[in-house]
């Protein structure tokens, strides 16, 4: 899709995926009540990969094929998936929701930090560069961590450690999955396999210990690894696709804004000028870091082949 179409999609999908992400420390949280973090990531995972089998067969859809492919898709689900879901988990155990927000709002800054050493962003422009340094400075805004215990804790390092894990795998992604054939489709639900195999090995730290079957528990585990993994991770994939792993990461800038939002309107929680503010300035701020989309500095990909009917020559 070009022109004002292509325009509303790729924002409309940003959208979708920044309410569904934006969630995902609510859920965390919810779960964390009855499950272990190795458990809460382990059915994370699991759900997720079994949501985008289920769709992926649907749509006549196959796995991957070779070794290679394979190979790839494990390192992109330790960086991606098993660890950051991991890490999140057990520094959720001390920081707050907020404080995770907060941290999570460095994937970014790592990922183009990344991607400079990697040599993918070719030239940062100055107006991106600036979007970039508004996002985080609007999330710090909203959040205003420095009233907010927990940040010299492991439990931050944690969520840290989470964040550039996060930009690590969109950029391996990036670089060997991605425009090479095989539709966002597979790569997504292959990937989200490799990760609840990955998480299974980590069962002796903590996942072995008998499950508390709270209701609410599990009804948070479920729309985390159903919609906040599962559907989240597909769309990530797309945009990382059609748009660059930095700006796939960019979307973390809105987690804050959607939070916060959520939290006022459902929760009845308070919204004070310096949180309306912040908000403003992530948006303005995301905004500026998408102005590249309008002079791609490299050759568009196919990202049509997941559109396109398999025929007998179709691999992966």
């Amino acid at each position: 899709m070009n022109g004002v179409p292509g325009t509303t999609w790729a924002a409309a999908r940003v959208g979708v995926l920044a309410l569904l992400w934006g969630s995902t420390f609510l859920w965390i949280e919810l779960a964390l009540e009855g499950l272990t973090p190795v458990q809460v990531t382990l059915l994370r995972c699991a759900l997720g990969a079994a949501t985008l089998t289920v769709v992926l067969f649907g749509t006549r859809k196959r796995l991957p094929r070779g070794g290679a492919t394979w190979k790839h898709v494990f390192v992109a689900a330790f960086f991606c998936n098993a660890l950051p879901f991991g890490l999140f988990s057990i520094g959720q155990q001390s920081v707050d929701s907020g404080v995770a927000g907060a941290l999570n709002a460095t994937t970014p800054l790592w990922s183009v930090l990344i991607g400079l050493a990697i040599g993918t962003e070719r030239g940062l422009r100055p107006v991106r560069l600036a979007g970039l340094l508004l996002g985080f400075a609007g999330t710090s805004l909203i959040f205003a961590p420095w009233q907010q215990s927990g940040l010299t804790s492991w439990g931050a390092l944690a969520i840290v450690g989470a964040a550039a894990s996060y930009a690590v795998g969109f950029a391996y992604m990036g670089h060997h999955l991605v425009g090479k054939g095989v539709p966002t489709l597979s790569l997504s639900a292959a990937q989200l396999m490799a990760a609840t195999g990955l998480t299974a090995l980590a069962l002796p730290a903590g996942g072995l210990e008998p499950l508390h079957v709270d209701p609410t528990a599990l009804i948070a585990v479920a729309v985390l690894g159903i919609f906040a993994t599962g559907l989240t991770f597909h769309l990530t994939y797309r945009i990382i696709a059609d748009e660059g792993a930095t700006n796939a990461a960019t979307v973390g800038y809105l987690l804050p804004v959607v939070s916060v939002a959520l939290g006022a309107l459902v929760l009845d929680e308070a919204f004070s000028f310096r949180v309306a503010a912040g908000m403003t300035v992530v948006l303005v701020g995301v905004g500026m870091t998408r102005h590249r989309e309008r002079t791609p500095l490299a050759p568009v990909r196919a990202p049509a082949v997941e559109d396109r009917p398999a025929g007998p020559r179709a691999r992966g």
